[in-house]
């Protein structure tokens, strides 16, 4: 099964690592997955995040990081993916390090996920990069982007 996967996260350099703020995860079948973090501090934020990222928090449940993804794994399964799961987002790099540093370290990502997640953009790029669907309302809303991740890459499967 595929799952289109978004974060929201700080950013602060070498010294720091990427931190998680936010992740939404839409099932091919259309179920949801959201949580926020209980781990990240406004101070570390940036001035961009402030004003993009952080007016779009529910801010009423925040939960350590550990906690998402035992949640995340549990959700996984409980939808179909327990065997193979397939991740998706548009320029993934750094959603899947925060995604992965979820279970620990990549090796320690729950047993048949893969190292890695399918890049909707380079998906784009290597169709000749057509101009994708608006996004719309939401933008930066890591539930909203998971959304609209799903959203382009049926756009693009469709061509």
């Amino acid at each position: 099964m595929k799952f289109f996967l978004d974060t929201e996260f700080i950013e602060r350099g070498s010294k720091f690592p990427v931190t998680l703020i936010s992740i939404g995860v839409v099932a091919d079948n259309g179920d949801t997955f959201y949580a926020e973090s209980s781990e990240w501090s406004v101070a570390h934020c940036s001035q961009w995040v402030i004003e993009n990222v952080l007016p779009h928090l529910k801010n009423d449940s925040r939960i350590p990081v550990s906690e998402i993804g035992r949640r995340l794994k549990d959700w996984v399964a409980a939808v179909g993916g327990d065997s193979n799961p397939e991740f998706w987002g548009y320029y993934a790099d750094y959603d899947w390090v925060v995604t992965a540093q979820m279970f620990g370290t990549m090796m320690d990502l729950p047993k048949g996920w893969p190292m890695y997640c399918h890049d909707i953009k380079q998906l784009c790029d290597s169709l000749g990069n057509p101009k994708l669907p608006e996004q719309g309302k939401g933008e930066h809303n890591a539930l909203a982007d998971a959304f609209w991740n799903k959203k382009a890459y049926d756009f693009l499967e469709e061509r």
